[in-house]
């Protein structure tokens, strides 16, 4: 077991430091489109208007909950593979792969369509870390990515059925 600068043991976890920092990777850019997903869709809950006012602004204050809930057993899971984790808007912007939300505030149902992007856009970051996860044998980082592809991929479905006529 490697030994660290300042007398704490090195990380010796089954999974090599490659393998290691591959995923932290995948989970940074997964907790960056997270958090931008999280402030775009806070921005509309703000900012939504119309005959669907009530029922889009309690949808979207529970999915900026969990979203936000999200946030930290990502960056924790990063860092327990002994990696900084992201944390400033700029860091975000270079690793995201969402953009940030219109200066001006759309129309409620283009709110809804950017969503159901936004969420299929961390459910493709997500699925990407897992052929990683699966080649360091990683099932902490597995299970965490299920969790969070269920929560994309059903929610992407709820909105997307919003847009139906």
């Amino acid at each position: 077991m490697a030994k660290k600068s300042k007398g704490a043991p090195g990380i010796n976890i089954g999974s090599s430091a490659n393998d290691r920092a591959a995923s932290a990777k995948g989970w940074s850019q997964l907790v960056a489109d997270t958090s931008r997903l999280y402030l775009t869709t806070h921005n509309f809950h703000w900012n939504v208007k119309g005959p669907m006012f009530n029922s889009l602004h309690a949808m979207f204050m529970a999915q900026y909950t969990e979203l936000w809930n999200a946030t930290d057993p990502i960056a924790e899971r990063i860092r327990s593979l002994d990696f900084d984790a992201p944390g400033s808007y700029a860091q975000f912007g270079k690793l995201s792969s969402i953009n940030d939300a219109p200066s001006t505030p759309p129309k409620a149902m283009e709110m809804v369509r950017i969503l159901v992007e936004g969420h299929e856009a961390v459910a493709r970051t997500a699925r990407a870390v897992f052929p990683l996860a699966d080649k360091a044998g990683d099932e902490p980082t597995a299970d965490l990515l299920t969790q969070r592809l269920t929560v994309h991929e059903q929610t992407a479905w709820m909105l997307r059925s919003i847009l139906e006529s």
